[in-house]
């Protein structure tokens, strides 16, 4: 009796000390683990699925749509280039501003409606009639989906647990990796039919229906954040405490089935003076004039400015000032040399196709100069004689589809075995090594004699920079303070799409110039990237 009496006792303390613990005001990851992990949860990877995805299509789509619409807008090579950089241009552009609106208008309300709008984008280009229209919009779609990019990883980690935070990660990681396979599978599905028609004089051609379905996503991932809740961390860093608790009580309804009334939180701790309106503590009195009010945030502003140039000041001074324009470089060169191949890839393909099929009776030897001259002269006959060579015009091999599949398929195991071999032979070694094979295989294309030959090179090439890029990644975490990690890792980002800006729009010109200086100068920054990757130390000596 006495063993039972004592257990009660045990259970009753335990109870009373759980109760008191959530009694007292708890901070955002005590509430969030109180919250649990469930519907909610899944709903919120969900919507994170189209929304990754349609970030992954908004850079890519012009790449597959290219050999089809050329003959519809009169493309040059150059335009070509255009179409597969502006969209870098848009995010390049707009970056700061989403930085500073995420941290000022929320998490959801940029997510929603920076996707909502986003799908607008992607249906006024679907309904282009030129190449003009065509450049706005894919302008203005990187201009506005780099808000949600931006801010998309920080809503999921911010609502969810510490515990399931690298899951999430991974899973979108997983959901990158699908949608580079997915695309060129709905290209494959959509781009071959003859689904050509005109209303009241405005043509649709099935190249315009293909962007239109990838709209999707961004409409769909759009409309189910518009019904979740804003991110209760962002609210109580803006003194909203109120609102935070009713985000974390629909998270704990959703995830335990519970009304919203038990959950076991009641009060959060006041990170800054409290701005709910209803509010039973007064913190700003209703005495308080509007010059006084206008000179307190004035204060304030001057004092967060100067708080961030505290914080932001060692970037600018040895040693981390060398550091991070080291990691600037890297990221410039790797992405210049990924995304002109990855971008040119299908229009690569769609030329071999269309060469082998003009001259499939041919016995002569032929290499990827030869296909490229041939394409380069077509390209500019459409333009100079559109009437004649486009009646003419062939539609893209169906094997175009295919081998991006394939390639895309080939990074995915790429990543895969990657992560099985990071630790035997370390991240430093990884990236050096990788970067150094990319680069040469980058010049082997000029060798390339057949689509075989150039889907074999393209995939180890595609695979070993999309590793190198993930390593990079990871290497700045460890060598920078933890205050400045994130700032270095966007302006690397920042870096890494002008690399793609530029060479996208270089690649073309190169093309014209001659053979060898396109894949000379894609070899040749990869190489330069490695080089710098073999000087980069392996760990900082910050903390």
């Amino acid at each position: 009796m006495t063993n039972v009496n004592s257990k009660n006792d045990k259970k009753e303390e335990k109870t009373s000390e759980t109760d008191k613990d959530y009694n007292e005001p708890a901070d955002f990851e005590k509430a969030l683990a109180a919250t649990g992990f469930g519907c909610f949860n899944f709903l919120l990877i969900l919507a994170a699925i189209p929304a990754k995805l349609s970030i992954v299509f908004s850079t890519t789509t012009m790449a597959y749509i290219l050999p089809i619409a050329e003959c519809d807008l009169k493309l040059t090579l150059f335009n070509k280039g255009v179409l597969n950089a502006v969209t870098f241009a848009g995010m390049i552009s707009s970056a700061i501003v989403w930085g500073y609106m995420a941290d000022t208008q929320g998490r959801k309300n940029i997510l929603a409606f920076g996707l909502l709008a986003d799908a607008v984008c992607v249906v006024c280009s679907s309904l282009s009639q030129n190449f003009g229209m065509l450049v706005t919009f894919k302008f203005l779609g990187g201009l506005i989906v780099n808000g949600p990019s931006a801010v998309l990883i920080t809503y999921l980690t911010e609502l969810h647990a510490a515990q399931h935070r690298p899951r999430v990660l991974m899973i979108l990681g997983i959901i990158t990796s699908f949608g580079t396979l997915m695309l060129p599978l709905m290209a494959w599905l959509i781009l071959p039919k003859d689904w050509e028609f005109a209303i009241r004089g405005f043509n649709v051609h099935t190249w315009q229906i293909f962007l239109l379905f990838c709209g999707l996503p961004s409409f769909m991932s759009g409309v189910i954040l518009l019904f979740l809740p804003e991110s209760p961390k962002f609210l109580m860093s803006q003194g909203h405490n109120r609102q935070a608790m009713k985000s974390f009580q629909m998270m704990y309804s959703m995830n335990t089935r519970k009304p919203k009334d038990t959950f076991p939180i009641k009060r959060l701790i006041e990170e800054i003076p409290s701005r709910d309106i209803n509010s039973n503590e007064v913190v700003f009195t209703i005495e308080k004039t509007n010059e006084e009010h206008s000179r307190r945030l004035h204060r304030s502003l001057s004092q967060s400015l100067r708080d961030g140039w505290q914080q932001t000041k060692p970037m600018f001074s040895k040693p981390l000032l060398t550091r991070s324009l080291h990691v600037y470089c890297m990221q410039f060169s790797i992405l210049m040399g990924y995304n002109t191949i990855r971008l040119w890839l299908p229009q690569l393909f769609a030329s071999i196709s269309e060469y082998e099929q003009e001259f499939a009776n041919t016995e002569e030897s032929t290499n990827l100069c030869v296909i490229l001259d041939y394409s380069v002269n077509k390209t500019a006959s459409i333009v100079t004689n559109y009437d004649k060579d486009c009646a003419e015009h062939q539609n893209v091999s169906v094997d175009m589809y295919m081998n991006n599949m394939i390639v895309s398929f080939s990074g995915i195991v790429g990543y895969c075995f990657a992560g099985m071999i990071v630790r035997a032979v370390g991240t430093k070694r990884l990236l050096t090594f990788g970067l150094l094979i990319s680069g040469g295989l980058g010049l082997s294309l000029y060798w390339s004699s057949n689509g075989l030959t150039t889907l074999i090179i393209s995939s180890l090439f595609i695979t070993l920079c999309g590793i190198s890029t993930s390593s990079l990644l990871g290497m700045v975490v460890g060598l920078f303070p933890t205050t400045m990690r994130t700032m270095i890792v966007s302006l690397s980002m920042m870096f890494g799409r002008l690399g793609a800006l530029s060479g996208n729009l270089m690649f073309p010109v190169l093309v014209e110039i001659g053979c060898i200086p396109p894949f000379a100068m894609v070899g040749s920054v990869l190489i330069f990237a490695a080089i710098l990757s073999f000087i980069l130390p392996k760990k900082s000596t910050f903390t």
